[in-house]
Order: C-alpha cells, then sequence, then structure tokens
C-alpha cells in the first residue's frame, strides 16, 4: 500500500489554472523518477473523463490505464496550493495527491483519505500547513469512530432488572476487547438513567480502549420500580467518538421509535441506530466491482440518487455503519465498500419502492464498470439432499475392508444395515403457493405452526415417558425447552408476516439459530445446533405430514448423518445391535446415549457410510472404533467368536462384579461410577460400584427452575448418600457457565465458552450459591465418607478459596472432616501439580477435556476427533506428572474421563500410578475384570511402552503388540 513521506510532499505551490496546477504534479512525479514526461496526458486524460475532485478541498489526479506504461515506479506526490486552485468541476482545491500507478495502488491512497472528507476544518488547515508533517498528519489521521456492530449487542439476555442489563452490556464490550474489567467494576456501582421509551443509559470512561455502544434487551420486556424496561444502553465513552451513536439515538427516541428495539433482532437494531426508519423501504444489494466503491462508481451511484427525486440513505449491513445521504459523494465514497460487502438503500414517501429498487439495479449493473455476480444462494434453505459432481463424489466403502471411526460406546456387533436417510420435506416458500388445506393468510398459517409445535410437545412428553430417567430423558427436556422458546416461535411469525408459509418461516428460523451457535466453534454449542435441528425437522414433518422412514423388524445396525435424542427414544433396543453416525466425536450427544443404553457404536465415520446399501452386512466394532462391511466369511466367524468370548467375558464380570479392583497380583485400583443423577446411585452400587467417583451436581440446578434451596439440594445429595451405604461419594461442585447456562444465573455470551466464565471461576463470582451446595453436601453426608472435587483449577489460588469457604462452613455447623481435591483438567493444573498436592486432599483427572485443551482439538469437530485421543503422550505425561507429585505428598488420584473405561487405556492407568477409575456404571465390571487379567508388573510394561511413543496411534499400536 502507497504511504505518505515528508519527501513527497511539496509546499507553497501557485498555479494559474487547474491545468497548471495538474501540469506542476505531473513534473513532480518525473522529477522524483515516478514517471515519463508523457504521463503528464495521462493526467489530463482523466481529467477528461471525470473530475478526480474528492472532497474537502482534495482532488487525486491519476493517469488512464493505457497512461500506467509511463510509469516508472509507484509513487505519490503531494502539492499544496495556499491560495487555492478553482478546479474543471467548479471546486476549490488546496492539495493534490497525484498518484503514479502501475496498477490500482491509488485506490489504497483513495479509501485511505475518505476519513478527512466530512472533518470540518480540514481544508483550511491544509491551505495554512507551513510543514510536510503538518499535512501528512492531517491527511492520515484517522477519526476514532465509535464501534456498535453484532458483536457488541446482547439481545434477548434472561436478566430481572435494568443493573444486571447494564452489566451484560459492559461484559460484551469487554469480550469484544473494547474495554478492561475497571470499565466494568464501574459500570457495576451506577445507577442506569431514563431516557424515556423503556430505555436506559449507563457510560462509564474508566478502562474505555476503544469507545463503543451496547445494547441488552431482556428476554422478555419487564416493568422495574421506576418504569419499564426495554433495554439498557452502555457506552464506552471517549472524546467526541461516540457522539454520532448518540445523535442518530436521540433521533430514534424524537421520532417515537424507542420502544421498536425491545424484541428486534440485531440486523433490525443495527438499522434503526444506523438512522434508518421503521416504516422506510429498503433493499439490499452486495457490491459487484472489483475494487470497490471508489471515486468513479460512487460518482455514478450518487446521480442515479439524485434522479430518483427523493431523499435515500444507504449503509453497510456489515458493522453498524450510520446510515448516510445517497446523494453525496464524500459520503458513499466515505463507506469505504468493497466487493462482496452489502449495501442497505432506504428511502421513505410516494415511489421510495421504486427508487431503493432503482439504486439496487444500478449497483448489480456495475456502476459503468464491468462486474461480475457472485453465485447467490437462496435466502432460505430447505432441508436440501447433499449432491455433488461425479468428480468429487465420495465412492462407496470397499468390502471386507476396515474402515476407522472414533470409538464411542464398547461392544461388538454383526448385522445388516438399515441406513437412516433425512426424509425430504417438500414445500414451497411462499404461503400463497400452498395447497388449498394447508394455504391461508398468515393468521391461519400462525395457527398451522402452532398444532404443529403444540403436536410436537406431545410426542416429546411421551418419548420422555418412555425414556424413564436417565440421560435420554435429560437431553429430551432440552428439546422440550427448545421447542417453547419464544425466540424461535417470533422468528417464524415474522417470516410469516412476510409472506412465508409456515414450513419455511419455521425452518428459516431454526436453521438461522442453528448456524449462529456452530459459529461459535464450541463443541457442546455446536451439538445444541444438532438438537436444535432434530427439534425443527420434529414440527416440519408434522407440517409436511412427512414421518420417518420404518426400521426393519429384525436386528440391524442403525447408520445415520447423526443421532438426536429423539431417534434414540424411539430406539427398540432389542433389536438395535449397534449405531454407525457419519458425524460427531466421542462426546456427542450420539455417542452419550450409546453408552448410557449399552449400544456398541462408532461416530465420526464420515460420509461414505451413508452410501452403504440397507441390509449390506457389517462389522462394528466399539472398542476399536471401526467398521468392516460386506465381512468375508473368514472374517464374519472371526468376529462371531469374539462375540461369544466378549459375552462370556461380560457374563463372568457381572458374576463378579461385588469383588473389590485388583489385580492379579493384588494391588489395589478403587473403580467407582460416574453419576449424573443421585436416582442412579442404587443402580451404581448393583453394578458393582466401589463407590462414586464423579457426581455431576449440576443436574440439581438445571432441573430447576430457579436455584434450588439448601433443603432440596440435601434431599438429593442425602439420596446419593444413603443409596451407597457408607460407599465414598466425590461430589464435584456445580460446573456450569458458557456452554451450560442456566435460566436464573444470567452471564454474557462468550465466543469460546470452554476458555471462559465456567467451573470454580464462575461458582467464585456468587459465593453464596456456592455457600448453599456445600453446606448441603456436608450436612447430607453427616458422618458419611465425602469427596469434594473443585472443576475447573488452574492453580492454588482458586483451590484456596473455595477451601476458606470450606473450612468456614465446617466449623458452623461441626461437620467432620472432608476431602477436599480438584479436578485436572487443565494443562497448568497438571504441570503445577507439586504445589497443588502440597494443599488438597486428592486429585481426579478429567481426560475428556484434558486431552482436548492439551492436543487443541475439539473433541466434537467432524475431521479431528478422531485425533483426540486421551492415550496420546502428550496426555499421559500430564498424568504421569499429576501421579508422582500427589504421590509424593501420600495423596490419591482417579482418573473420571472417558479413558478410564478404555480397555487398551486401563493397564496403562494403573501403570502410571492411578488409584482410582471412575467409569459409566454399566463399565464397572467389565474395567474390575480388565483389572484381574493384569499384574502390576504387566501395567507399568504398558505404561512405559506407550510413554516411549510419539504419536496416540503409535502407543495404540504398541499396546496392541504387547
Amino acid at each position: 500500500m502507497l504511504t505518505l513521506t515528508q519527501q513527497d510532499v511539496l509546499l507553497g505551490c501557485r498555479a494559474a489554472d487547474w491545468r497548471d496546477a495538474l501540469d506542476q504534479a505531473a513534473a513532480a512525479l518525473v522529477d522524483a523518477g515516478r514517471a515519463t514526461p508523457e504521463y503528464r496526458n495521462g493526467l489530463h486524460a482523466r481529467e477528461a473523463q471525470s473530475s478526480t475532485y474528492l472532497g474537502n478541498a482534495i482532488a487525486i489526479p491519476h493517469g488512464t490505464p493505457e497512461s500506467r506504461d509511463q510509469v516508472r515506479e509507484t509513487g505519490v506526490r503531494v502539492l499544496q496550493f495556499p491560495d487555492g486552485v478553482d478546479w474543471h468541476d467548479g471546486h476549490r482545491v488546496h492539495v493534490l495527491v497525484t498518484i503514479a500507478a502501475q496498477s490500482d495502488e491509488h485506490l489504497d491512497i483513495l479509501r485511505a483519505l475518505t476519513h478527512v472528507l466530512d472533518r470540518e476544518g480540514v481544508a483550511e488547515r491544509l491551505a495554512e500547513a507551513d510543514s510536510a508533517a503538518e499535512v501528512i498528519a492531517e491527511l492520515s489521521r484517522a477519526p476514532v469512530i465509535a464501534r456498535l456492530d453484532a458483536d457488541t449487542l446482547c439481545l434477548g439476555f434472561p436478566a430481572r432488572d435494568r443493573f444486571e442489563l447494564a452489566l451484560a452490556g459492559a461484559a460484551r464490550l469487554r469480550q469484544a476487547d473494547c474495554v478492561n474489567a475497571d470499565f466494568v467494576a464501574a459500570i457495576a456501582v451506577q445507577e442506569p438513567v431514563s431516557l424515556g421509551q423503556g430505555l436506559w443509559l449507563a457510560s462509564a470512561t474508566l478502562g474505555v480502549a476503544t469507545p463503543a455502544l451496547s445494547l441488552a434487551t431482556p428476554e422478555s420486556v419487564f416493568v422495574g420500580p421506576r418504569g419499564a424496561v426495554n433495554g439498557v444502553f452502555c457506552l464506552a465513552a471517549q472524546g467526541d467518538a461516540h457522539r454520532g451513536l448518540l445523535e442518530r439515538l436521540a433521533e430514534l427516541l424524537d421520532a417515537g421509535d424507542g420502544e421498536t428495539l425491545a424484541d428486534a433482532d440485531a440486523p433490525s437494531v443495527l438499522a434503526r441506530l444506523a438512522g434508518e426508519r421503521a416504516a422506510a423501504e429498503t433493499m439490499r444489494v452486495r457490491v459487484l466491482n472489483a475494487h470497490g466503491l471508489h471515486a468513479r462508481p460512487a460518482r455514478q451511484l450518487v446521480q442515479v440518487a439524485r434522479d430518483q427525486g427523493l431523499p435515500i440513505k444507504v449503509r453497510l449491513l456489515e458493522g453498524g455503519a450510520e446510515a448516510v445521504s445517497a446523494a453525496s459523494l464524500t459520503k458513499v465514497i466515505g463507506l469505504g465498500a468493497r466487493r462482496g460487502q452489502t449495501l442497505v438503500f432506504s428511502a421513505e414517501g410516494a415511489g421510495a419502492a421504486q427508487a431503493v429498487q432503482a439504486m439496487a439495479e444500478a449497483v448489480r449493473e456495475g456502476l459503468g464498470e464491468q462486474v461480475v455476480a457472485f453465485d447467490e444462494r437462496r435466502d432460505v434453505d430447505v432441508e436440501p439432499a447433499t449432491t455433488t459432481s461425479s468428480a468429487t463424489a465420495p465412492l462407496p466403502l470397499p468390502d471386507d475392508t476396515p474402515h476407522p471411526a472414533v470409538p464411542a460406546s464398547p461392544g461388538l456387533a454383526v448385522a445388516p444395515v438399515f441406513v437412516m436417510r433425512l426424509p425430504c420435506f417438500d414445500y414451497p416458500e411462499r404461503a400463497r403457493d400452498l395447497d388449498a388445506a394447508r394455504g391461508g393468510d398468515p393468521q391461519a398459517q400462525k395457527a398451522r405452526l402452532a398444532r404443529a409445535r403444540g403436536e410436537a410437545a406431545e410426542q416429546l412428553e411421551a418419548l420422555i415417558r418412555r425414556a424413564q430417567g436417565g440421560e435420554v430423558a435429560e437431553i429430551l427436556s432440552i428439546h422440550e425447552e427448545m421447542l417453547e422458546d419464544p425466540e424461535l416461535r417470533e422468528a417464524a411469525h415474522e417470516g410469516i408476516d412476510d409472506g412465508l408459509s409456515a414450513e419455511a418461516a419455521w425452518w428459516r428460523g431454526v436453521d438461522t439459530a442453528a448456524r449462529a451457535q456452530e459459529m461459535l466453534a464450541d463443541r457442546l454449542l455446536a451439538e445444541r445446533a444438532a438438537d436444535l435441528r432434530d427439534v425443527g425437522r420434529r414440527v416440519l414433518g408434522l407440517l409436511c405430514g412427512v414421518e420417518m422412514p420404518t426400521p426393519p423388524g429384525t436386528p440391524y445396525i442403525l447408520v445415520m448423518e447423526d443421532v438426536g435424542p429423539s431417534d434414540v427414544a424411539r430406539l427398540d433396543t432389542a433389536k438395535v445391535r449397534g449405531l454407525v453416525t457419519a458425524r460427531g466425536g466421542a462426546t456427542s450427544h450420539s455417542a452419550i446415549l450409546a453408552r448410557a443404553l449399552g449400544i456398541a457404536a462408532v461416530v465420526g465415520a464420515g460420509e461414505r457410510v451413508m452410501l452403504l446399501a440397507n441390509g449390506c452386512e457389517l462389522i462394528l466394532d466399539g472398542e476399536r472404533g471401526r467398521i468392516i462391511p460386506a465381512p468375508s466369511a473368514q472374517r464374519r466367524a472371526r468376529a462371531e467368536l469374539r462375540m461369544k468370548e466378549r459375552a462370556e467375558r461380560e457374563r463372568q464380570a457381572y458374576a463378579a462384579r461385588f469383588e473389590p479392583g485388583r489385580t492379579r497380583d493384588g494391588h489395589r485400583v478403587e473403580v467407582a461410577a460416574n453419576l449424573g443423577n443421585t436416582a442412579h446411585a442404587l443402580d451404581a452400587v448393583d453394578y458393582g460400584a466401589e463407590g462414586v467417583g464423579l457426581l455431576r451436581t449440576e443436574f440439581v440446578f438445571m432441573a430447576h427452575a430457579e436455584a434450588p434451596d439448601l433443603d432440596t439440594q440435601i434431599g438429593e445429595y442425602r439420596e446419593a448418600f444413603d443409596a451407597l451405604d457408607g460407599r465414598p461419594l466425590v461430589a464435584r461442585t456445580l460446573d456450569v457457565g458458557g456452554d451450560k447456562p442456566l435460566p436464573y444465573w444470567p452471564l454474557p455470551q462468550e465466543d469460546n465458552p470452554f476458555l471462559g466464565l465456567r467451573g470454580i471461576r464462575l461458582a467464585l463470582t456468587r459465593p453464596e450459591i456456592l455457600e448453599t451446595q456445600l453446606r448441603a453436601l456436608l450436612v447430607a453426608a453427616d458422618e458419611r465418607p465425602l469427596r469434594i472435587m473443585l472443576p475447573m483449577v488452574k492453580d492454588v489460588a482458586e483451590f484456596r478459596a473455595a477451601k476458606a469457604i470450606v473450612e468456614r462452613l465446617q466449623a458452623e455447623i461441626k461437620a467432620p472432616d472432608v476431602q477436599l481435591g480438584v479436578m485436572i483438567e487443565i494443562p497448568s493444573s497438571a504441570l503445577l501439580a507439586p504445589s497443588l498436592a502440597e494443599e488438597v486432599d486428592f486429585f481426579s483427572i478429567g481426560t475428556n477435556d484434558l486431552t482436548q485443551y492439551t492436543l487443541a482439538i475439539d473433541r466434537g469437530h467432524p475431521e479431528l476427533s478422531a485425533h483426540s485421543d486421551g492415550l496420546h503422550p502428550a496426555v499421559l505425561r500430564l498424568i504421569q506428572m499429576t501421579v508422582e507429585a500427589a504421590h509424593a505428598k501420600g495423596k490419591w488420584v482417579g482418573v473420571c474421563g472417558e479413558l478410564a473405561s478404555d480397555p487398551q487405556a486401563v493397564p496403562v492407568l494403573v501403570g502410571l500410578g492411578v488409584d482410582e477409575l471412575s467409569v459409566s456404571l454399566r463399565q464397572v465390571p467389565m474395567v474390575k475384570a480388565r483389572l484381574r487379567e493384569l499384574t502390576l508388573a504387566d501395567a507399568r510394561r504398558h505404561a512405559a511402552k506407550a510413554l516411549e511413543q510419539a504419536t496416540s496411534d503409535a502407543v495404540r499400536e504398541a499396546l496392541e503388540a504387547l
């Protein structure tokens, strides 16, 4: 990009007229060795085509494309004319920014200069400048503009008062890197002031890096002690940068349109605050010009606007830029619109629709330049069938050949496949195109949608009853909540009001919300997107009268793109031998549900599995993570023999499930159960668990509409202690936040919740909730063995903060001593294990998150999830460091992640010195059986061999060879 230096500036120039000034500019380029003398002709030719006057007393002469041969080296010369020069288009010029460019470098200069076009006093200061530095500073000083865009908005926030909304807005500004914690603290201690029409304002200047404006609106409009609350603006003020935003806000309020922000979506809010009236006719169009709206196309656009005979405004859709007059050249150039960005034209009054249409057509035609159109997609996507060209179409899986996938649920299955392909939902986009039975006005479409949503709710209720608790019922309950989401309903109603059919409006709302979640690049939120589409398809099927395919009546292996909870709830587990999905990772809902039901499963097998023919025989190995289509007779016989052997091992393991966990030579390893609900504690005992190694206590909080009180929590925890009958219980304190929000604990949205406010970090921000939980655990335990585990601890400081609370509560209620430990799931805590071991009573290693954080791989990533393996030597070394640090201080170490039940990993973990393995309750008997097959020497040999390897694949190959 061209830049200006002091050598490029010529001060105190005088010219008889504009031609003389142009000649001097050409001579300056020649003297600097930038161009030949003939380049002068190119400068004059360009002025003959159109004026290069830019605005604010600045012209930017440059040659024609034909004159580029006369450019020796790209460069620029700035000539100052203190007395001014009358340009040929009637403007007065004080500065010529003259460019010799071999391509289109002059466009960079043009874009850099757009910021000076509307700044008051620029012309005078340029004329009076007496140094080159002053001229450069005036031309180069970019204005500070207050930020307002989708990332500074916090809409539909579950707040109880305007103070929480102000803090939500401040937090959003901090997430956008506009402010620091000092700003948030300043907002926290001030009372928002009323702007009228239910809008409020809180502002501060402390801790502002970039001036910005946030708007936080409540989930539902409410009336507070001082009036209605439709939204709270949070202003990060700095100088005068925010003045324009406040002026547009004042105009909105003067027009009485403040209440329109209450339920508006982000594009509508940005449009209103850009100065675009709600009643205006609008039209969107993408800029097709290769170099964006530089001077020539901008001038054409301005002329079209002036020809319309009524005021037209234009703004950039991207960001929160002000809507400016489309008849102002400086304003239009100042937008800095580039190819691919979207212009939004607006106008009001008679002829407004035709005017904005004319503007859009002018842009599509190129504004006097040759343009290439984009490949536009339809705005509303019907669930499309996947289509690929013959050149890139995936090949079917070869017969009798192992195909890798992600192990999800252990087990071996041999059966014909049933490929569950999503049905085609065929419907018109516009309500007017529906048949007579489904057609009707918007009210009729809304009524159809309401009936379908009601029927879907009844179906979900029936499935929840059939599921009889557990993981399936819990996730289906989330589906119920999604179905009742008022934002989904309102989004669909808006589409219906715009003329869409109920089907198209509903799916557009669902798909838009799902895409927004997927863009957050977070594993659990991406899984929520899959759940949302599952809910959406249920309603869409009812609207279209489409039913899901019926599985065969004989045993089969189910193959799907991905499996939603409602799909699992419909499964006949007596017939489903195994589960294969094209997408997902080991922690996706399909994997979780398969493990809960005890079905052998692999996930993330790739799109090629969808090409399997129904009835094709398949071997599914849930332990090794592979499938084999159309196996040979010999391979099938070997698989059946393995199945018989496994069935016998499972029978023997179950019979010996109450024996203590120990190796063949007597080394003791406690085998406990992971629980997501206290109601399953008795089941854990029945499966032979020697205790609970991980109780996810958040189920107590997620099951209530408000924070459960002390008595409620005591009752829940006491149920588990009673069922365990003296066996130890490790209770993880509340682990919510970011990916697992609570409706009564509002938090700002985070770009990456897994690196945000969650676990103990979040709990310490609301110590009263943490204290109630800790008190409940201590009271419920009484004299029974309780081990309290703190999640997401990064160092000893967080542990000490929580320990102080526990010790104070113990003294208050005279509770017996309990073990207090931390969950090792962040690499920093493993690296700092020696300092933590000085103070904690135990460690429990959460290998799921530890693996994800160590390898920087999202476990739900469709392509990378297969590489997120807890047997990676980097993860194993962190486990080794943790165990060594703990044992040096006489502390015990458990593992509560999926790795603890991996048959290949069990010997490695035991060999590394792990004292406890906590697994899903169905896996308890088999893990104990695996221990009985080992000696401690065997286990240490496995661990040593694993630590010698460089990759997780090498680890597994080496272990298989032992």
